[in-house]
């Protein structure tokens, strides 16, 4: 069980001006051309590979199995300091806080492909579905009323404001003590760019290309080849059709690396009440039970 809290305020968030606003989206951009250049400039060293590889999965998890299945949907309990550690290996992904991205995200369930879905592309274009609202300004706060539950505690909140790029920074420098320039653009900066991607694939090509097993309210698919890429996200038809189970992949043959990491930590004891499907949630509203 999660210890009382102790009586933390942290000070408001400063005011945004118009232009930050405008310039919202220039570091984004910036990461992007350093990542298509600095290459060209930097060698790949087996270290930096490793790097690259070793931590586009590490922090995958972090999106997936923890800002996504855990902040997000709640599908397993884990006690208070390893939630902070959970959070932590998330915002090492450079995609903001736990609160910030769990609320958008369950805002985007309650109104899935609906007007009011932060990132459709069936409502709104491909561009905006996969990266445009990102850096939209309109993006900017998580919706209200969303995080209740999670923003009670104050170690997180300070992951959404005032913290929420140090996690990822810290690992820039422990990249190139690593492994110098090499480990810094290789291991940190292009798997932090091949990361943005591969999230942003579960938004806009998981509502586009696939298959549906379930009639959902949505257009969400089952997307085998975004599956790997994400962890077992991309899954994404079985996920709206019961969105509050750990597990997404519901065959045996549906690769879904993000649950069984989650089932490891369960069976090390640092996570528990780890939520699976129900055979009658898995018989419900199939399209085509063969599938």
């Amino acid at each position: 069980m999660l210890p009382a809290l102790p009586n933390i305020t942290l000070p408001p968030a400063p005011n945004v001006s118009r232009i930050q606003r405008v310039l919202k989206p220039v570091p984004f951009i910036l990461l992007h051309v350093a990542a298509v250049v600095a290459p060209f400039f930097v060698p790949l060293t087996w270290t930096s590979a490793a790097l690259c590889v070793g931590l586009y999965v590490a922090r995958m998890f972090g999106i997936t199995g923890v800002y996504h299945r855990y902040f997000a949907h709640r599908t397993y309990k884990t006690s208070r300091w390893f939630q902070f550690v959970l959070a932590w290996l998330g915002c090492s992904a450079m995609q903001k806080g736990p609160l910030w991205w769990a609320g958008h995200h369950r805002h985007h369930h309650k109104h899935s492909d609906q007007d009011e879905d932060p990132h459709s592309p069936i409502k709104k274009s491909v561009w905006w579905a996969h990266v445009g609202w990102v850096i939209s300004s309109k993006s900017r706060n998580a919706p209200k009323d969303t995080m209740q539950d999670f923003a009670r505690f104050p170690e997180l909140r300070a992951l959404d404001s005032y913290l929420t790029w140090v996690p990822g920074l810290l690992l820039a420098a422990a990249c190139y003590a690593i492994d110098g320039m090499s480990g810094l653009v290789w291991g940190f900066l292009v798997s932090t760019i091949l990361l943005y991607h591969g999230t942003f694939l579960v938004n806009s090509a998981c509502h586009l290309f696939g298959t549906r097993r379930y009639n959902t309210t949505d257009h969400s698919k089952n997307c085998w080849w975004a599956a790997i890429l994400t962890l077992g996200e991309g899954w994404h038809n079985n996920h709206h059709h019961y969105q509050s189970c750990a597990r997404q992949g519901f065959k045996w043959w549906e690769v879904d690396v993000s649950y069984y990491v989650i089932r490891t930590l369960g069976f090390v004891g640092l996570v528990w009440d780890i939520r699976e499907p129900t055979p009658k949630a898995l018989a419900k509203n199939l399209i085509q039970k063969t599938v």
